[in-house]
Order: C-alpha cells, then structure tokens, then sequence
C-alpha cells in the first residue's frame, strides 16, 4: 500500500512558540470572538433598547484590548521571532500562512483605530468599559463616515482571513495530520 505523501513523518519533538506567544494568540482568540457576536447583537438591536450603550461600550472596550494584544504580538514577535517551519511544509502553504498572517494582524489594528475614529470623530466618546474614557476627537461628520466606511468593509475582511486562519489549521489537522497545531499548544508532559 502507497503511503501518501500529504502525510509526512511527524518528528517527536517539533519547535514550538514560546509561552508568551501561546497565550497571547489564544487570548487574542478570546478577545476577537468575543467582539464579533457583541458586534452582531447590537447592530441589530433597537436603537431605543436599553441595554444598546452598554454592547456598544463592551464592543469598543474588547476593540481596545485586541488593539492592544496585536501590538504586544508584533513587539513580542520582534523580540522573539517565531520558531522555524517543519520541513515538510509545502512553500505554497507557507506563502499562504504568511500571508493570512500579514493580513489578520493588519485588519485587526484596522478595526480598532476605524472604530476609534468612527465614534470619536462623530461625538460618541470612547469608554473603557466605563472606567474611563479615551481622549476625544474633535466632532468631523466627515472623518467619521469615512472610518464607518472602513469599519464596515473591514469586518468582511476579518470574516474572510479568520476563515483563511481556521482553513489552514483544519488543513493541518484534517488532513495532512502533520502536528502543526502543536506549535501553538503547551508541550505535553507524559507522566511514567
């Protein structure tokens, strides 16, 4: 029987991102699926709804914290680059992931700074999950349709390279089941 090659042989002990990296992309997970549904609910609430302001604040507050996780990813990727790719990926894959990767880490600093611009620019303060707020732009009807613009081609980008993003990682497990998610999971420790 023919081995297939879409299978390679999976070393014991693969090169993994550092802790910091790990928990960093998996809050960041956390963090954009929470902002997605939040965004989902209050555009569709009544704008007489009572509870409206507060999914808008905790939509803006979670923006504000993946802003932040993205730039501590960059820093950190910076610092620390990312372990080396296994030898048995395909270069149409690893074009394909930087990419996917250039792309989400550009749309998720994006949407955060349109969604800053769309709402401070139209007199809407930017609250912190009501702790306090962001400093205030002065009011530009302009500016801020333009950011609502932005904001709002930018969630398709999002959808289109989270779904990229996920792809890649069923690709991985799916099908070639070539241990790659491992990279970005805590080593297991066998305990004998």
């Amino acid at each position: 029987m023919l081995k297939s090659s879409s299978t390679p042989k999976i070393p014991t002990r693969m090169a993994r991102y550092s802790a910091v990296a790990q928990s960093l992309h998996w809050v960041t997970v956390v963090v954009i699926f929470t902002i997605l549904p939040l965004a989902w609910v209050m555009v569709h609430m009544a704008k007489e709804a009572p509870n409206r302001d507060l999914y808008f604040t905790a939509h803006k507050s979670f923006g504000l914290i993946a802003l932040a996780l993205i730039v501590a990813r960059l820093v950190w990727r910076a610092v620390r680059p990312p372990p080396s790719l296994p030898p048995w990926v395909e270069k149409w894959e690893i074009g394909l992931a930087h990419a996917t990767h250039f792309f989400l880490y550009t749309v998720f600093i994006i949407m955060p700074v349109s969604g800053f611009i769309l709402s401070s620019a139209g007199g809407h303060p930017v609250s912190f999950f009501g702790l306090f707020n962001l400093p205030q732009m002065a009011k530009n009807t302009d500016l801020s349709k333009i950011a609502d613009r932005v904001h709002i081609y930018g969630q398709y980008a999002v959808y289109v390279f989270l779904a990229a993003h996920i792809l890649g990682v069923i690709w991985h497990v799916a099908y070639r089941r070539d241990g790659y998610l491992q990279r970005m999971l805590p080593e297991q420790v066998n305990a004998e």
